[in-house]
């Protein structure tokens, strides 16, 4: 029997993986090059080992992603093997998927047993942030796996006190900073407070493992900072996000405290937190903030249930002593482990006031699919107990309602499924407050029938939003799971969908017509407005090759600021005229903003220099340095067109260096492209 039961679980686990692998893998080339800004770097890191090292956004060189380079690497190295395309930077980030699914499986079975795993794993699977991040080249996919492989080596070294687990969530701990800086560190404080509290050891040897496990963290998350703050600034690209060419300063300012009090120097909104009350440019804050229309249908479909799961797991175990009940100790720890990192990211992300996009939900996902897999186990176990059935039932009711008030957000789309949601679920509820307590018989089978249904219209909701996800394509920097919903917030922040951007439901506008941080009406959309996006063929430069027809909405450079939030299209005839004696220059062209910059070095395959970086606001590279590599002959054109010197008033480096070309060098039109000649000066 217990081979029987073993070669089972394998299989179940088997055929878990399996279907995760196809539903990320699926159509997966039809995104292309997804966020071109990190693709861009990509294709630099697969050509230049310094480019690969630092994150540059060219291989010349010029300046770096605003992010530590560690999420670029696995993709740089694919792309190096295979070759430039959109499944070889795209595969690596949706195995990183089912590695993650099969991490947080294992953890979980190790101390719930294997129905409570595959439950976590199948919940963590189909979370549409999930689907969404796990197919696309942003660095969360990386942050998402190292997280779980965080806390499986914390709960490890809570068994039985082992060094060497706690010092591999530390090298866990480290890598993640060099995936997203400090973001990595959100959930450390109470994974540090549950290991000084109940790991089996005395106190003074916890402490020690704790600083051993810092030190692995430091180590392996400050080698490569250290690196970089000692290299020469001469010789290295620019550190893209910062104001002073500091990694340190990225860390801490912009990528840091800028993102809890909304004072980002050099972002999109301009910094100075409290725009627009609450959260300012980036949507109100508060406890409500994660279930708003713009952000509960991407991650808060069992958020609830994992609150309610949370606390029942926690008092069911309460009295658990390792001496007498040492797996339920062990429980106990995996919920409070689990639990602090839920807590901890939510009060966090509900409350902070910087830049803020509903894809970073997906760091909640496996935290919450974690509680509903060992919470549900548990009082299944203990289902003869009345209040460990109420809360079952209860739970699944409150998921059903939930569910069908996420559903009811997007009317048109699927409206049968809410009803059945909802009286699918309440119905499984009442069966399970009265049948639930069988044991055996007919009234076992009446339990695991409720118990079924239950489960599976509180996973009706988000399968349903993960298949239009995975079958919808994404490009851009803000992009969201599932259908298109009513009553969102618009433009800031990426809490709408900014005009002339591509919505999951394939049409463009909504919103405010604007890019984060701009006030209603100063975007590049029409407010309100939706329509089709323009179909052209397919194989056009700049596109991955095998793109199909309608899915190159969002990378046409029509939404947001003149191709801040999204590449530009580019024709053929401009990559023609771009290659032309392309080995002669060190870039060539150059253009405001890095996804502009990045649509067309993706086209052409060679160095295009982002003049300010990413939002076009890092003084990077100063009007003196600009006019020093022209003279040297180092940039054959600008391109016209671009964000204009980003925020700040046009006052900074790359207003100047747009005003100072446009008044000394030849103007090239090329279609609807407007380029610069930088060896033909005007007479």
């Amino acid at each position: 029997m217990t081979t029987f039961l073993t070669n089972r679980h394998r299989l179940a686990l088997t055929g878990l993986l399996a279907v995760t692998a196809v539903l990320y893998l699926w159509d997966l080339g039809a995104s292309g090059y997804a966020n071109q800004f990190y693709s861009a770097a990509v294709q630099a890191g697969s050509e230049s080992w310094k480019a690969f090292f630092f994150g540059s956004s060219d291989a010349a060189n010029s300046i770096t992603v605003d992010k530590p380079p560690a999420a670029l690497w696995p993709m740089a190295l694919s792309v190096r093997l295979f070759g430039l395309g959109a499944w070889q930077i795209l595969v690596p980030e949706a195995l990183m998927g089912v590695a993650t699914v099969g991490v947080l499986y294992a953890t979980v079975r190790r101390r719930f047993g294997a129905g409570a795993g595959l439950l976590a794993g199948g919940a963590l699977a189909i979370t549409p942030v999930a689907a969404l991040m796990f197919r696309f080249n942003n660095p969360d996919a990386l942050l998402c796996l190292l997280m779980v492989c965080a806390i499986a080596c914390v709960l490890r070294a809570l068994e039985d006190a082992r060094t060497k687990w706690l010092v591999l969530a530390g090298l866990c701990f480290g890598l993640a900073f060099l995936t997203k800086t400090l973001q990595a560190w959100l959930i450390l404080p109470p994974l540090a407070v549950v290991y000084a509290v109940c790991a089996p050891t005395t106190v003074r040897k916890r402490i020690g493992q704790l600083l051993l496990a810092g030190l692995a963290l430091l180590v392996s998350g400050g080698w490569w900072v250290a690196l970089v703050e000692l290299w020469p600034a001469a010789s290295r690209p620019y550190i893209g996000g910062s104001q002073n060419n500091s990694f340190l300063e990225l860390t801490f300012g912009y990528n840091g405290l800028g993102r809890i009090n909304g004072n980002e120097t050099g972002s999109v909104g301009g910094g100075g937190g409290g725009r627009g009350g609450g959260g300012g440019g980036w949507g109100e804050t508060g406890i409500d903030r994660l279930f708003s229309s713009d952000m509960g249908g991407q991650i808060s479909w069992l958020l609830p249930a994992a609150f309610v799961l949370l606390i029942a797991g926690l008092c069911v175990l309460w009295r658990a002593r390792r001496a007498t009940d040492a797996l339920g100790a062990q429980q106990r720890d995996a919920f409070w482990v689990w639990g602090g990192a839920l807590l901890m990211t939510f009060a966090t992300f509900s409350f902070m006031s910087g830049i803020f996009h509903q894809y970073y939900n997906i760091a909640l996902a496996p935290y919450i699919a974690a509680l509903v897999g060992m919470g549900a186990a548990l009082l299944w176990q203990r289902r003869r107990h009345l209040a460990a059935t109420a809360v079952l039932a209860g739970t699944v009711a409150g998921t059903a309602v939930w569910s069908y008030v996420l559903l009811d957000r997007s009317p048109t789309w699927l409206p049968w499924l809410r009803w059945a949601v909802l009286i699918g679920g309440l119905f499984a509820a009442v069966a399970l407050a009265a049948f639930g307590r069988g044991t055996s018989g007919a009234g076992r089978r009446l339990a695991v029938g409720a118990a079924g249904l239950g489960l599976a219209t509180a996973l009706a909701g988000p399968l349903a939003y993960t298949l239009n996800t995975v079958t919808t394509p994404h490009t851009g920097s803000i992009i969201t799971a599932g259908p298109s919903v009513s009553g969102g917030m618009g433009g800031p922040g990426g809490m709408g969908r900014p005009g002339g951007m591509a919505r999951p439901d394939g049409k463009l506008g909504g919103g405010n017509g604007g890019p984060p941080g701009m006030p209603p009406g100063q975007g590049g959309g029409t407010p309100g407005k939706t329509g089709t996006p323009p179909r052209t063929g397919t194989g056009k430069a700049g596109m991955p090759p095998g793109l199909r027809t309608g899915e190159r909405g969002a990378m046409r450079g029509a939404g947001g600021m003149g191709g801040l939030l999204n590449g530009s299209q580019v024709s053929t005839a401009v990559k023609q005229k771009l290659l032309a004696d392309a080995d002669e220059y060190t870039w060539v062209a150059a253009s405001i903003g890095s996804q502009n910059a990045a649509s067309y070095q993706l086209a052409t395959g060679k160095p295009v220099m982002a003049v300010g970086g990413f939002n076009g606001s890092d003084p990077s590279p100063t009007l003196a340095q600009f006019k020093e590599y022209v003279q040297d002959g180092k940039i054959h054109y600008f391109l016209g067109g671009g964000m204009g010197g980003g925020p700040g008033g046009g006052q900074g480096s790359s207003s100047k260096i747009t005003s100072w070309v446009a008044e000394n060098y030849k103007k090239v039109t090329v279609g609807s492209t407007t380029l610069y000649d930088l060896t033909s000066p005007r007479n």
